[in-house]
């Protein structure tokens, strides 16, 4: 999706560009910011200086100055920050019938105007984006992507394709994994990208409505069961309450230390994986209708233990054992109903905040904001999130 979320700049701009404080290059119309690379690269940083603000494609590809490497181009591509709004391609996409295929194309003259009248020259006019995920707000997680383009142009995975395999087989980076999955796709108006592509692709997908339909009745049975087993009811119920109040923690607990553990992950392919089966698919293509919620198999596999631990604490009473488990057990279908409502229907005033904090976390922190039922465990341990101002850059 680079071409709708990241800027258009100035040629006049990116040629004064060329300074060890703020060096851009090109390739192309492709913009990229290197500063940060200068120090690291081993010829040196007067060699890039020397080509600051300039087009690199034709010495990057001389053999006689030093023939550069796909990872070279790699590199680039992680510093990508824009494209050259040159008056031809401008002509070019204003001509087009598509044109925002092209590039986000400048004001129109009545546009312009009222920029004027607003006091706002178009040079200055910015298109502003969340560097880590190259995009700028909520919109954007619906913005659809072209699978073809951004597979050219990433070189991560072709979204027309069974994902599963090509993580498996792609031999990705932890660090380039990790850059990729967390710029969000936008699938078909949020239909399932194919996973296993194979009979086991039904077992990936489970709508909202499945969550309280399988979990609502056992808690039920087990919280009456409770009740009629010990004796006084206000009792049962704090236990009740406390398994509700366990989960919030939990909740916090399994989204940052388990669906997160991104800097700790092994750097192969079983790492990757796995990561991306328990989590990274949804920071992918967090708009996905069926693979919101948690499916029924993988949380048995998740809420086993908690049953083990449940009974190991409250050994003196096996009731109450039950109480605190089917308290914590609908704080989770609570939790999972949340999550998908928040990324998929208008809600209350409360709600709307909620929704608001979470969608950052996918198009603009996803290194915090890790509460989704509230924001309580994120300020106690310091990862609430304030989104910061996204990067800007001129654009025509």
């Amino acid at each position: 999706m680079p071409g709708r979320t990241l800027p258009t700049i100035l040629s006049a701009d990116i040629q004064s560009r060329n300074t060890s404080k703020s060096c851009y290059v090109t390739i192309g119309t492709k913009v990229f910011d290197i500063t940060p690379f200068l120090e690291d690269h081993p010829g040196g940083a007067s060699l890039i200086l020397d080509y600051g603000g300039r087009d690199v494609a034709e010495i990057l590809e001389d053999s006689i100055s030093h023939s550069h490497s796909e990872a070279a181009y790699e590199i680039l591509d992680d510093h990508l920050i824009g494209f050259v709004a040159t008056a031809s391609v401008l002509k070019t996409a204003t001509e087009s019938k598509d044109p925002a295929s092209i590039l986000p194309l400048p004001p129109t003259r009545s546009g312009a105007e009222e920029l004027e009248i607003n006091g706002i020259a178009q040079d200055t006019v910015t298109t502003e984006v969340y560097s880590n995920t190259g995009m700028s707000s909520a919109e954007d997680l619906t913005v659809e992507t072209d699978p073809t383009s951004d597979y050219r142009a990433h070189k991560f995975l072709d979204l027309n394709r069974p994902l599963l395999m090509q993580i498996w087989r792609g031999g990705f980076t932890r660090k380039f994994y990790l850059e990729q999955v967390h710029r969000p796709r936008h699938y078909k108006g949020g239909e399932s990208a194919p996973l296993f592509g194979n009979f086991l692709e039904p077992l990936s997908k489970t709508p909202w409505w499945v969550i309280p339909i399988v979990w609502l009745p056992p808690v039920t049975y087990g919280t009456l069961l409770a009740f009629q087993n010990i004796l006084n009811p206000l009792v049962t119920a704090a236990y009740w309450l406390l398994g509700l109040g366990i989960w919030t923690i939990v909740e916090y607990t399994l989204h940052r230390c388990l669906f997160h553990v991104d800097q700790y992950l092994p750097d192969n392919r079983v790492g990757l994986t796995i990561h991306f089966l328990l989590h990274g698919i949804h920071h992918y293509l967090p708009m996905d209708k069926l693979r919101l919620v948690m499916p029924p198999t993988l949380f048995v596999a998740l809420a086993s233990p908690f049953w083990k631990l449940a009974h190991t604490i409250f050994f003196y009473n096996w009731y109450a054992a039950v109480a605190v488990y089917c308290g914590g057990i609908f704080g989770y279908i609570c939790y999972d109903l949340t999550h998908y409502f928040l990324h998929h229907r208008n809600l209350p005033s409360y709600y709307r905040e909620l929704k608001k904090y979470h969608l950052q976390h996918h198009f603009a922190d996803y290194e915090n904001g890790f509460g989704v039922t509230s924001r309580f465990w994120d300020r106690v341990f310091g990862t609430e999130l304030v989104a910061p101002p996204p990067k800007a850059a001129k654009a025509a």
